[in-house]
């Protein structure tokens, strides 16, 4: 299956359209609403709750945007409904909310977010929700193993390998193994996920394995997360379409 034209058609707000100076919080619905009124595709991170929910939301544990602490694993969908976000009445939505918020009037390209232990429970509930949704879908991970979940449980959608050159830092390392660092270096389970597209971190381009994936094999490339004037000129050089923060594209 090729990737569907749309996933390039027009930049990715980075968690929506965020902006916080203006109450806008990322991956709240306000972000959501911003971006498609701006007919910008919808990039949002979904991690899975006690209660097996997928709720849109990028860190796996409360106190960076939020008031209190403790990991979403730990908390049901209902407890992390109630939880107060700081700059923002709004609270947080599960994927099937931010569906219905969207219906469809943009792409959403969905980043699965893993505790990388072979739990596939987030894809399930996805695959489930997005099984009712009409719109236009993509879903990409870090993790190999839920890029192959998404093609095993949800072959007809558009799916995608975020990388990037090394996972050298303390991040990743305390995240991950050595064997499993290794394991995601040079997009080198691509034979195994068999990705439709890459997302790569835009100053590790231009690199060897994403050039041979767009060029080689015709996989269309994003690029991640573009922010200043120097990372957006190497996006329109070395990839597709940007996954984008901090500015408006056309402007």
């Amino acid at each position: 299956m090729r990737a569907p034209d749309w996933l390039t058609a027009r930049p990715i707000a980075h968690r929506g359209l965020h902006d916080r100076a203006r109450g806008i919080i990322e991956n709240m619905p306000a972000a959501a609403q911003a971006a498609v009124s701006g007919n910008f595709s919808i990039e949002c991170d979904i991690q899975l709750t006690a209660d097996g929910e997928a709720m849109v939301h990028h860190d796996d544990a409360l106190g960076r945007l939020t008031e209190g602490s403790g990991a979403l694993l730990g908390m049901t969908s209902g407890q992390l409904r109630a939880v107060k976000f700081k700059d923002t009445s709004e609270r947080m939505m599960s994927l099937g909310d931010l569906c219905a918020l969207v219906d469809g009037r943009v792409p959403l390209v969905i980043e699965v977010k893993s505790h990388f232990d072979g739990d596939r429970k987030l894809v399930t509930r996805m695959s489930e929700v997005l099984a009712s949704y009409s719109g236009p879908v993509a879903g990409m991970s870090f993790d190999p193993d839920q890029v192959l979940a998404l093609r095993e449980k949800m072959p007809a959608l558009p799916r995608g390998i975020t990388a990037q050159r090394n996972h050298d830092d303390d991040y990743w390392k305390k995240k991950l193994t050595p064997e499993q660092r290794e394991r995601m270096l040079h997009l080198r389970h691509a034979f195994r996920t068999r990705p439709h597209f890459v997302a790569y971190r835009v100053d590790d381009l231009p690199a060897p394995a994403p050039w041979i994936a767009r060029n080689i094999f015709g996989l269309p490339l994003l690029t991640w997360t573009v922010r200043t004037p120097e990372q957006r000129a190497r996006a329109a050089r070395y990839a597709d379409q940007m996954i984008f923060e901090g500015f408006l594209p056309g402007t």
